[in-house]
């Protein structure tokens, strides 16, 4: 599937920094400000893992590539479950 290459990586990206929005939440929840000492909401801090904020940027990143793979696997799966050639 050729033509849906872009589909998967913008597709893939958004539902899977939603979904990771919501897991950071829910962890967050849980865990409550916990050791995070700095809330790191500006400039590349915000990127940074061990800030507040960082880290859930970092989980909605890797949530977001976890699903433009599992995307692309199952767009594949389906290509050829439909008779399409590799």
């Amino acid at each position: 599937m050729k033509g849906a290459t872009w589909l998967n990586i913008v597709a893939g990206m958004t539902t899977g920094m939603g979904n990771g929005s919501v897991f950071t939440l829910a962890f967050m929840l849980n865990l409550g400000r916990g050791g995070f000492q700095e809330w790191g909401g500006w400039g590349m801090d915000a990127y940074w893992p061990i800030t507040y904020c960082g880290f859930s940027h970092t989980i909605m990143i890797l949530f977001g590539i976890a699903f433009v793979i599992l995307m692309g696997y199952t767009l594949k799966l389906h290509a050829v479950l439909e008779g399409q050639p590799e």
